[in-house]
């Protein structure tokens, strides 16, 4: 579109005086003469006026779409040179590989910002629940903390964060963002399907179908005091010793699951299926006392010491479970119990490659059916084992743990509208100053999980947005399901068919 100037506005609505005189020209290249109306007997033409309506007019239909949210105003960037520590360009030429599968997922989770951006309003919004807020600038990690978590996810997610910032230093771009602790999802798609303010951005543990809260690696990826849970780059190497001790074909031959199950209906409905003289699901399951385990010095929760049997079983709590990593790194069979929540990294799995998915409303037939399919079909009953586990030996490590937060933080960054600022309340966050705020486990996890050099790789290369693979994925996981749900049911149709024989 043509650039209109003042001169131009000015030869629309002025007169013009070509027979001025010299002195008159001379003068008036020293001033601008104020504007003066075209006079009643030389009226502007048509396509004069023409010309000035459509200039209104597609200045209203701008401000139309402004308004409406179809265009938006340019997206806030980093002034030149931060730039280059902001956004690592893909003609960088890396030499790594792609990003695994569920990195995918992140510009999903933000596409509901992505036509619009992220404004101050709607950062200020999601503090409704927050736990803290959390500002990155020139690489340095502040936090402005509202209340706290449950016992110390705040801590470990804060000091999560922190050593992401050094093992890419001066290449994490400033973001300003909320984050909340607690376990459900609170932000609903259905509130926000039609709203002119957009949704608050918030950060969290898991979400589910129904709701656009953004997933992020949980806390105890850098350790879980409470119940003495190590660090998970610790963590997975015990595991992988652990496997080695029992090979598959020699564990117990059933189903296997320990866990507190008063956290939520699912899980009490579940010990039903236990092992009794009247009924035998194939299950073998036990509730975990965590007092009782710390009074003890927790010498019955050691992780590596349980992948002692073929089958184990996840199930979620209140929410998503933090077991699930550890229970899908053991080389059993995972029996996944229908999920309503996902994480950060489920959903690169697929049921009948990664794990064997259980149906949540008849619990123990289910279970009994995948045990008896798997011992029928041992080869590809520890297959399925052996790939779960190695999606996580491969795809979980804290490698690419910090390689997800990085490009979640880097595609967020690039849909922020303002210039991220420390507020007045803020600390900054150091290594030294945090583990000096606690004491025993918490102190040792903290210590242990502390990067002490950079990384010497850059990070791993985020594949294109392409919902279409996305689509795919999901297909190919609904087929699956349906295919289990064939064969659970020809089961216990001959299974019926053999008793009333």
């Amino acid at each position: 579109m043509k650039r209109f100037s003042a001169k131009n506005l000015h030869q629309i609505f002025c007169y013009h005086s070509s027979s001025s005189s010299s002195s008159s020209s001379s003068s008036s290249s020293s001033f601008v003469q104020a504007p003066r109306w075209r006079s009643s007997k030389n009226n502007p033409s048509f396509k004069t006026v023409a010309s000035f309506l459509f200039l209104i007019f597609l200045f209203l239909l701008l401000a139309f779409f402004v308004r409406h949210g179809w265009i938006t105003p340019p997206i806030y960037w980093p002034p030149e040179g931060e730039g280059v520590r902001n956004k690592r360009s893909n003609a960088a030429g890396s030499t790594n590989n792609t990003c695994p599968a569920h990195f995918r997922w992140i510009q999903e989770d933000l596409r509901p910002w992505r036509r619009r951006g992220i404004t101050r309003g709607m950062v200020e919004r999601a503090r409704r629940t927050a736990h803290f807020r959390l500002v990155i600038l020139e690489g340095r990690v502040y936090v402005e903390k509202y209340r706290g978590s449950i016992q110390t996810r705040d801590v470990f997610t804060m000091w999560g964060i922190l050593q992401l910032a050094r093992w890419y230093p001066k290449k994490l771009p400033d973001v300003e963002l909320m984050f909340d602790c607690d376990d459900r999802p609170v932000v609903r798609s259905n509130d926000f399907w039609n709203a002119m303010s957009g949704p608050p951005p918030l950060l969290r543990y898991c979400s589910d179908e129904s709701s656009l809260d953004i997933v992020f690696p949980d806390w105890s990826f850098w350790g879980w005091g409470e119940i003495n849970i190590k660090p998970w780059r610790m963590v997975l190497e015990d595991i992988k010793e652990g496997n080695k001790r029992i090979k598959w074909k020699d564990r117990v031959p059933l189903a296997y699951w320990k866990g507190n199950p008063h956290v939520d209906p699912s899980r009490r409905d579940l010990l039903k299926c236990n092992l009794t003289r009247e009924q035998n699901w194939d299950t073998l399951l036990y509730v975990q006392d965590w007092d009782k385990e710390a009074k003890e010095g927790y010498k019955q929760s050691n992780l590596e010491d349980q992948c002692t049997h073929r089958y184990k079983i996840y199930i979620e709590g209140w929410a998503w479970s933090v077991s699930e990593k550890y229970i899908m790194a053991c080389d059993s069979m995972t029996l996944y119990m229908k999920p309503r929540f996902y994480d950060f990294f489920i959903r690169g799995m697929i049921p009948l490659q990664h794990f064997w998915p259980i149906n949540d409303q008849s619990k123990c037939s289910s279970l009994k059916f995948a045990v008896q399919w798997g011992n029928n079909n041992t080869i590809q009953a520890e297959a399925i084992g052996e790939e779960g586990s190695k999606y996580l030996q491969e795809n979980l490590k804290m490698e690419l743990v910090y390689d997800y937060m990085y490009h979640l933080l880097n595609e967020y960054s690039k849909l922020l509208k303002f210039r991220p600022t420390v507020p007045p309340g803020a600390v900054e966050l150091t290594p030294e100053t945090m583990t000096g705020a606690v004491e025993g486990l918490h102190k040792k996890f903290l210590e242990d999980s502390l990067e002490k050099s950079p990384s010497e790789r850059e990070p791993c290369d985020l594949p294109p947005y392409d919902r279409t693979v996305l689509d795919e994925l999901r297909e190919k996981k609904l087929n699956a399901l349906n295919q289990v749900q064939t064969w659970e049911k020809e089961y216990w149709e001959n299974q019926s068919k053999a008793n009333n024989n």
